[in-house]
């Protein structure tokens, strides 16, 4: 059970895959948010349960849904079940809801003692010895019954339709230098502002790189604003992919900018540097497995788990100067097996800011 979003769904991969090379028949029960996500990895079905504990969930008028629910996991007869959260969520929800299900086996981490609800239970205390990455943790967690990957990477299935349906669209934009910008992020906190993107965006593109803009629908007018601040053209295609297309993109892409949200740990699943604004509202989702850099500003409040910054001026990514983003890029693409079509340096940003 993994019932979370799009990040934390691929995040869990690697642990995921090593239940599946055991010959496990795995069943991944996600939420709704995560569902696109879940259908990208490899597993043999897919669930989904919009849980009353999760902040996104509609609000229920009574218990049925549950009561239905815990009826439908029964009717599968589970010999075991896994419950993946990260370090601030508590499994005993899920705990029990397995437990009600006469599901025989159950592992979680978990703070307190979970008594009888975990048959397996791996003491969390992340909060006391530091935080783990999302990945590495739920690796640790599977690897204390014994089960272990030995390619500890991010993998998803991109579908060759999918990868058609992006052959067809980038085709006709002939690009060379290119990258994929994501502006957009679902918190607030974790948004770089539109002004500071476009500036950055401004020196890539004015330096020979071809950015191709992705986002949701909703993202569109975010993306208009940042190309309208541009004097270089570029491509906006926000609104026009289903997820396993993003995919496909990112798996022709030669780096990403992006903050941190969704598209990141996708980019890292199908092995795409990542240029990640890393806005310090937690400390464990850094890109994974790929060439990275991860770009804040260092704040006493850091780590605040906040959607909106508490304390008003998000200065852990705000105050990123675009010069350094720019630089970033290029010293990715200049690292060894990254596209040898990296522009000149910015040198004025690289004595500024040691990337």
């Amino acid at each position: 059970m993994r019932l979370d979003t799009l990040g934390d769904v691929l995040m869990s991969e690697p642990a995921i895959r090593a239940l599946k090379q055991k010959g496990a028949f795995v069943t991944l029960l996600t939420s709704s948010r995560g569902e696109a996500a879940a259908n990208l990895l490899d597993v043999d079905e897919v669930m989904v349960y919009d849980a009353p504990w999760l902040k996104a969930t509609a609000e229920r008028e009574n218990s049925r849904f549950e009561i239905e629910f815990i009826k439908t996991l029964r009717s599968h007869r589970f010999d075991a079940a896994v419950i993946l959260t990260t370090y601030t969520q508590n499994p005993l929800p899920t705990a029990l809801t397995l437990y009600l299900a006469d599901i025989p086996l159950r592992l979680a981490h978990c703070r307190e003692n979970p008594y009888q609800l975990l048959t397996h239970w791996v003491q969390d205390k992340e909060e006391v010895t530091g935080v783990r990455h999302e990945v590495r943790r739920q690796l640790d967690l599977v690897a204390s019954v014994g089960y272990e990957v030995e390619d500890e990477r991010m993998r998803v299935k991109v579908p060759e339709r999918s990868r058609r349906y992006v052959d067809e669209l980038l085709d006709p934009l002939e690009l060379h230098n290119w990258i994929v910008v994501h502006p957009g992020a679902s918190a607030e906190s974790r948004r770089y502002p539109p002004q500071k993107f476009a500036a950055a965006c401004e020196m890539l593109a004015r330096s020979g790189l071809q950015l191709v803009f992705t986002g949701s629908q909703d993202e569109r007018e975010l993306i208009t604003q940042i190309q309208a601040r541009m004097s270089v053209s570029s491509h906006n295609l926000a609104g026009g992919l289903e997820l396993p297309q993003l995919a496909a993109l990112l798996e022709r892409a030669p780096l990403l900018l992006a903050n941190n949200t969704g598209p990141v740990h996708l980019a890292a699943a199908v092995g795409t540097p990542v240029v990640d604004l890393y806005a310090l509202t937690n400390a464990q989702h850094t890109p994974w497995g790929v060439p990275s850099r991860a770009l804040f500003e260092d704040v006493p409040c850091r780590f605040c788990l906040k959607s909106v910054c508490p304390e008003g001026h998000n200065g852990c990514l705000h105050w990123v100067k675009p010069e350094r983003v720019a630089a970033a890029v290029y010293d990715l693409l200049r690292t060894p097996g990254a596209p040898n079509y990296a522009p000149i340096i910015l040198d004025q940003a690289r004595q500024e800011v040691n990337v």
